[in-house]
């Protein structure tokens, strides 16, 4: 292991949704740096798209192997054991397997018309309410909440609780240790209570299938089962839910790419794609991972057993690769963004978000013409505390 003093990072704190102007230097000079992050012990941070690539998708860097170390990361509590992120290849495959077909293209494409349905319903109900209204209570949280629940088999009128208990599983400040585990422990309990209601009765839910494979196939175990229905839960409304006011702010405050946008919807698709790329959702580095043996990356030699995150935020501005990488550009050709990650771990839900992400801005700016701050940034609260970023409230008004 290096002696070299590592830097704390994150290096500052972060402003709305602005990228560490550190990366830029680091990319040029010092690809690979140490770092402290605030728990856990000391780990190299990859700043270079190529390195993150390979620090994402080279099976000689270990995700499961951060159980047997004290791993850099920004919340109090490390990963547990049983849950798909802390797992490799041929565990991982095993249980990605079992949600994968919920989560192809073609099946997700078969859901668009009732993502749809809810977005014009909401809608609906912000201007029968008139403005201003705040985007993320009245839209962004809303949309993809309703469709996991629909998804998964998760009553929506439960939503309030689960929303809390998301929070303190993603926190990094807002919610003390002990909050934390109280939190984890109440979303276990309501989970296992609804596997046990679908081992009873069997609907035709995400669930019920995860059931089924458990108990008449043995192709998971009950924990697996547990920690998967909680992952599938959290990541499968909280990061659409930041993205979309996260998105409708990077639009509006670059006017003159929304005007291309408001000229033609036809761009919406690509819009999302630059938008994933431009927009830093995470509030520090993507998960560790650890080296299997010595390997070179980005210039250093990473010993076996040391620790290497992946900054993807870095990663898409690397001038390396994508022209005019700090600029906002919807009609962009280069497309192949890390914002979803890549590799095995590569995010499951990505087909979803996407659709959800295309609908989203489709309706929002065909249905509500001029759509605009009500009050500028003083009608936006960030979210503090938790390891996504974005606004807790947006108020937003447009032409009625």
């Amino acid at each position: 292991m290096t002696t070299a003093e590592p830097r704390s990072y994150p290096f500052s704190l972060p402003e709305r949704l602005d990228v560490e102007p550190m990366f830029a230097n680091l990319r040029a000079n010092e690809p690979l740096t140490r770092v402290r992050l605030p728990y856990g012990e000391p780990g190299w941070l990859a700043t270079r798209y190529e390195d993150v690539k390979v620090v994402l998708g080279d099976p000689r860097f270990s995700r499961a192997a951060s159980l047997q170390h004290d791993e850099p990361r920004m919340r109090p509590q490390p990963s547990q054991p049983g849950g798909i992120l802390s797992m490799d290849p041929p565990d991982h495959s095993r249980l990605r397997r079992l949600v994968t077909k919920a989560f192809t293209v073609r099946r997700i494409e078969q859901l668009r018309p009732r993502v749809r349905e809810i977005a014009d319903g909401l809608v609906d109900a912000m201007i029968d309410q008139g403005p201003p209204a705040d985007l993320v209570e009245a839209f962004a949280l809303p949309v993809p909440v309703t469709v996991i629940c629909e998804l998964l088999g998760v009553p929506y009128e439960d939503r309030v609780d689960f929303r809390h208990w998301s929070d303190a599983f993603l926190s990094t400040t807002k919610f003390t240790p002990e909050e934390v585990v109280d939190c984890t422990g109440r979303m276990r309990a309501y989970l296992e209570g609804l596997i046990a209601q679908r081992r009873a009765e069997p609907r035709d839910d995400l669930l019920s299938g995860l059931v089924a494979a458990r108990d008449n196939e043995d192709r998971l175990s009950e924990e697996e089962l547990v920690m998967l229905a909680m992952a599938l839960l959290v990541a499968g409304h909280e990061t659409t839910a930041s993205q979309i006011p996260n998105f409708v702010y990077t639009l509006l405050t670059h006017p003159g790419q929304l005007a291309v946008l408001r000229a033609d919807l036809s761009l919406v698709p690509k819009a999302v794609e630059e938008l994933m790329r431009f927009v830093p959702l995470g509030l520090g580095a993507g998960i560790a991972r650890y080296a299997t043996e010595d390997i070179e990356l980005g210039g250093v030699l990473v010993r076996a057993g040391e620790a290497v995150l992946p900054a993807l935020a870095s990663a898409n501005r690397d001038e390396r690769v994508f022209a005019d990488p700090d600029e906002l550009d919807l009609r962009r050709q280069d497309t192949s963004h890390i914002g979803f990650g890549h590799g095995v771990h590569h995010c499951l839900g990505a087909p979803l978000a996407r659709m959800e992400l295309q609908v989203a801005l489709d309706t929002l700016l065909r249905r509500l013409p001029g759509l605009r701050f009500a009050d500028g940034e003083a009608g936006i609260d960030w979210k503090e505390g938790l390891s996504t970023r974005g606004p807790e409230r947006m108020m937003l008004t447009w032409d009625h």
